[in-house]
């Protein structure tokens, strides 16, 4: 979904809880087609160049390393994959922080729509007290992914964080 917002603040997430955990839902649309998408979310060489380092076996029950700098590192397990549309993969941060789960579930689905690609990201079984920052640090990302594809150097990362978390915390449900 794309917010109204205008300029650094606009807001490409919303932010839900379900069963006692936070939900972050991202939205929006590439200049780019379904497969060329689909390559930069799988290929682990394109995800190098906008994501992090991911090493091992993609295939669905396959097993995973991921590195994402200044983030965090883990293994993952590819749980459904079904090109070039469903992308579904656990992932397990090896040395949670404080509040931080050790486990997520992230699901991409795409959609083609004539010259453009729509994402839907959903990352899920997040703590609620610190769904802000990962609706923040996922907008980045999905940024990234965006800036790469079009072809720009990628923004700062800190900067941008600024500039997304007092947005996402008005959007915490219950606040």
């Amino acid at each position: 979904m794309t917010s109204n917002a205008t300029g650094s603040t606009r807001i490409l997430g919303a932010l839900r809880e379900e069963d006692g955990k936070g939900v972050v839902r991202m939205e929006d649309r590439y200049d780019t087609d379904i497969d060329d998408l689909w390559s930069a979310l799988t290929d682990p060489q394109r995800l190098a160049r906008w994501y992090g380092t991911v090493e091992g076996d993609l295939r669905p029950g396959g097993k995973f390393h991921f590195r994402i700098p200044n983030a965090l590192e883990g293994t993952g397990r590819v749980d459904a994959c079904d090109p070039p549309r469903q992308l579904l993969v656990t992932m397990r941060d090896d040395d949670p922080g404080p509040g931080q789960p050790a486990e997520t579930v992230i699901e991409v689905q795409l959609t083609a729509d004539g010259d453009q690609t729509v994402l839907v990201l959903e990352d899920r079984g997040l703590p609620l007290p610190l769904l802000a920052a990962y609706g923040a640090g996922t907008q980045i990302h999905v940024e990234n992914l965006a800036d790469y594809l079009a072809g720009r150097e990628r923004g700062d990362d800190e900067k941008r964080w600024g500039e997304l978390l007092p947005a996402y915390e008005a959007l915490v449900p219950g606040t």
